[in-house]
């Protein structure tokens, strides 16, 4: 007679285990442990036995069915044991191979050259916005739709360059995941253009000279702390990246030759840079030595010398003085340079190489920070003297 679920249900464990049949191979062996459904067949003349759950989670419907399935995989000449242990280690490679799994593997690859905020941002978006509906899928089943569907996510926030930015990097994933054998296909490509365009806004910056001689003034006349004014007066006469500026070290500053060497660690490209300083920078750099010089850096924290001061320091400085964020930022110095040097004809070579922009040829990039060294001291120092000129008005 077949097994019904009143006969499982009130099946009691002895002391030892024994079978209770229903049809089709199909039987419930009980144990003192629980109650597993089993199925007994024959292929390729041996005897074989394939587990179907364990009751009660599997129950005697469910347990029927596998056993049909089993079945029919018999007679169309698949072993549903083999077939059984293909799908786990499929199931296993899929779960080694996942969109978060691979995108961890390309992002520890790659953010050993980056700058430690560059790399924070570029995770936090996939944490955000990527990974919590493509995470768990794996890579090789993505398509371009599903893709799609995940970065419209985005733009529907109104965050139309983070979404830009999204698909970029998705794409660099999926190349990477070809390139390891874990994909065929990157769907990103399949995606140009079906974004909205990003609107690209300028650096906010003040490069007319009247406005830049109001922005000297304002400085020189600030009033907060003293390292976060030395900080604000620096910034104009060297135009590094605001990280840069923050995390200046005395270790760095080499007073006898007029130069701020910046390691490669500390910079967005990772090949170390020259700051010729002008007699100007000098004299910022010599009258906050005595107040800051027994620790590491040139700009420590109000609370701790043992850090850097806060990268909202000079944008807050700004804001106080009146300048709003439309109008002028940290990143703003260096905008402001680029601008006006190029407007006054200086070799644009000589100004992309001390605005420390990214060398196309890598190889080059780790050895040309002294490149146009000469000119380059040359045009620090008649840039500080032009912006004193403009500060007396």
């Amino acid at each position: 007679m077949p097994l019904t679920d009143t006969a499982i249900r009130n099946a009691k464990s002895r002391s030892k285990q024994y079978k209770l049949y229903d049809e089709k191979g199909l039987y419930l062996l009980v144990k003192e442990s629980g109650k597993y459904f089993r199925m007994d067949y024959r292929f390729g003349g041996k005897r074989k036995t394939l587990a179907l759950g364990v009751y009660p989670a599997v129950k005697l419907a469910e347990a029927r069915e596998k056993r049909d399935d089993a079945r029919k995989m018999i007679a169309s000449g698949v072993d549903p044991t083999l077939q059984r242990k293909i799908n786990k280690a499929i199931s296993a490679e899929q779960s080694d191979n996942t969109f978060e799994v691979v995108t961890r593997e390309w992002f520890a690859k790659r953010s050993a050259i980056w700058a430690k905020s560059h790399a924070t941002k570029i995770l936090g978006r996939f944490e955000l916005y990527i990974f919590p509906w493509l995470g768990n899928r794996p890579i090789s089943e993505i398509n371009a739709p599903e893709l799609l569907s995940v970065l419209r996510r985005i733009e529907g926030k109104g965050f139309l360059e983070t979404a830009h930015r999204a698909h970029q990097y998705c794409g660099q994933v999926f190349r990477y995941a070809i390139a390891t054998g874990r994909a065929e296909r990157d769907p990103a490509a399949d995606l140009r253009g079906a974004l909205a365009p990003a609107k690209h806004s300028r650096m906010a910056t003040i490069t007319k000279p009247q406005k830049i001689g109001e922005l000297l003034r304002a400085i020189d006349g600030y009033e907060g702390t003293p390292i976060a004014k030395s900080a604000l007066m620096l910034a104009p006469l060297v135009f590094v990246r605001p990280g840069e500026l923050r995390r200046a070290e005395w270790s760095e500053i080499d007073f006898d030759n007029c130069e701020w060497r910046i390691p490669a660690a500390k910079m967005k490209m990772k090949n170390p840079h020259i700051v010729p300083l002008s007699k100007q920078a000098v004299e910022v750099l010599r009258e906050i030595e005595p107040l800051t010089s027994r620790g590491r850096y040139v700009f420590p924290s109000i609370r701790t010398n043992m850090r850097p001061m806060s990268e909202n320091t000079v944008l807050a400085a700004l804001r106080r003085m009146g300048f709003e964020k439309d109008e002028m930022t940290g990143h703003g110095f260096r905008a402001m340079a680029s601008t006006v040097l190029h407007e006054q004809g200086w070799p644009s070579d000589v100004i992309e190489r001390q605005l420390a922009h990214a060398e196309r040829n890598s190889i080059k990039a780790a050895y040309n920070h002294a490149q146009h060294l000469p000119e380059r001291r040359r045009m620090m120092q008649e840039w500080a003297d032009y912006l004193d000129q403009l500060k007396a008005g």
